[in-house]
């Protein structure tokens, strides 16, 4: 089976080895993704509605890399520092998926890895063959 690895390009990616996004046969599976821009600055500090909005921006990005798009997406993982903010999440990943439907979980966690961050989001997509 053919591998195929996508890449943000940010230096995370080789200092931790792991890839943004990765097809394999007509699976991809979208890693982690956080609220920053293309230089990886911290966009939507404070506002968990506008950084869930950005994740899936660069979710979207790292699956136009591969065979796939948000149709195609089954499952995401939506981990949060402050659950009682769940409706503002909520809301950003409804305008994006309310008719896709994938599967969802979200997931409260005591920090991410910059304390401006509040949202990471992973996905799955299933490419029709």
């Amino acid at each position: 089976m053919e591998r195929k690895r996508v890449s943000s390009g940010t230096q995370w990616e080789s200092d931790v080895g792991y890839s943004r996004a990765v097809q394999a046969g007509a699976e991809v599976h979208v890693s982690g993704t956080t609220a920053t821009d293309d230089a990886g600055n911290v966009v939507g500090t404070g506002e968990p509605y506008e950084q869930t909005r950005q994740a899936l921006r660069n979710v979207e990005n790292a699956l136009g890399e591969t065979d796939a798009s948000l149709e195609d997406v089954v499952r995401t993982r939506i981990y949060v520092t402050d659950i009682d903010r769940w409706e503002a999440i909520g809301d950003a990943h409804s305008e994006v998926f309310g008719a896709i439907r994938p599967a969802t979980s979200m997931i409260e966690v005591s920090r991410l890895i910059d304390p401006e961050l509040l949202v990471e989001i992973e996905a799955v997509a299933i490419v029709p063959e």
